[in-house]
């Protein structure tokens, strides 16, 4: 068959002259495969935490009603973006073809892989629904998905359970921002710190802020403390409401000495924590919204608002190596992998 465009606007169906992830529908015919496009037999989504939790709160955790809401969706967009969070996950599939254009990869069928590129710019389609997870966010499924020229994958890992190593790839943008954003010495807030990606990234804080910085886990219940505090997570972990930005401002500076913290994430998946992000950092500080719920509108209004000059990062799930980052800090870590085999390996 011919090349598609390697950015996948050839399988854009509306509005035409769109990127994939902006589209409101894709192809996702599996019946034609482009020369340069990878056809991926899915076994598992797992879906973004801010789609999942809208998605499941709009069910009132009905599974039935979560399985055909995730169909609906697939069915009348050709992928998976929740139509309210526009974001949508990652997948795990085994290799079923390979176009010629992609021959020399050092990919083959029957490899299985996990794909770095969201589910909200790629082809899918579900034949069912096996098994809804939601405790991990995860959906077992009958499906088939293309991967654009460009789009990005990891091979799974052979020293690690699937399971465990698409709980860390799902959120490897965050961990691998975290080491680049974070120096000696600076004072770091996670907001939504008891998560895969907020735990991911409190680990990656401590590791980087050395003897003379300070690392403020924020979780929303006491359920998190124990696991943050036994795993060494944080050097103060406070309990606050997210939506609450004067209640976080507040326990911030109570943690860190009445002074404002050189650099927020937030890794939240609730909707109404960019203000919570904002208003702790110093001027010139930095916010890193991995959130997929934030409303970059509201934080760069409210910024403006009460007068902050603060960096604020737009959490993009690509940076440079960040499966090999994500998935080293498991390894070099037994107490961080046994958490991750624990809460998200089933």
């Amino acid at each position: 068959m011919a090349l598609g465009n390697k950015y996948g606007t050839h399988r854009v169906l509306e509005p035409a002259g769109a990127m994939p992830q902006a589209a409101q529908k894709l192809d996702n015919d599996m019946s034609k495969l482009y020369d340069n496009e990878i056809l991926v037999d899915v076994l598992a989504l797992n879906i973004d935490s801010a789609s999942f939790t809208q998605i499941e709160d709009e069910a009132k955790g009905d599974v039935d009603k979560i399985k055909a809401t995730i169909l609906g969706i697939v069915s009348s967009r050709g992928k998976q973006q929740n139509p309210v969070t526009g974001s949508g996950g990652m997948l795990i599939g085994k290799v079923a073809r390979i176009g010629s254009a992609l021959a020399g990869r050092d990919l083959k069928v029957g490899d299985k892989i996990a794909s770095l590129v969201s589910l909200s710019l790629t082809p899918l389609n579900i034949k069912r629904i096996i098994k809804v997870h939601p405790e991990i966010d995860r959906v077992e499924v009958e499906a088939q998905a293309i991967l654009f020229e460009t789009g990005i994958y990891a091979k799974l890992p052979s020293d690690m359970d699937e399971g465990l190593a698409l709980a860390a790839l799902d959120v490897a943008g965050a961990p691998a921002q975290t080491a680049k954003l974070v120096r000696p010495g600076m004072s770091v807030l996670v907001l939504g710190a008891g998560g895969k990606s907020g735990i991911l990234c409190c680990y990656e804080a401590m590791k980087r802020v050395g003897p003379t910085g300070r690392v403020i886990a924020a979780i929303h219940s006491e359920r998190s403390r124990k696991t943050l505090t036994d795993l060494g997570l944080a050097h103060a972990v406070i309990v606050v409401d997210a939506t609450k930005p004067i209640d976080v401002l507040e326990a911030t500076l109570a943690a860190n000495g009445g002074r404002e913290v050189d650099l927020c994430i937030n890794c939240v998946n609730i909707q109404g924590a960019e203000m919570a992000s904002i208003l702790p950092v110093r001027d010139d500080g930095t916010v890193y919204f991995f959130s997929m719920a934030t409303s970059f509108t509201r934080a760069a209004l409210g910024a403006e608002g009460i007068g902050k000059d603060v960096n604020m990062i737009i959490g993009n799930g690509y940076t440079k190596d960040h499966a090999e980052i994500t998935l080293w800090e498991l390894r070099e870590n037994p107490k961080l992998r046994k958490l991750f085999e624990e809460q998200y390996v089933k």
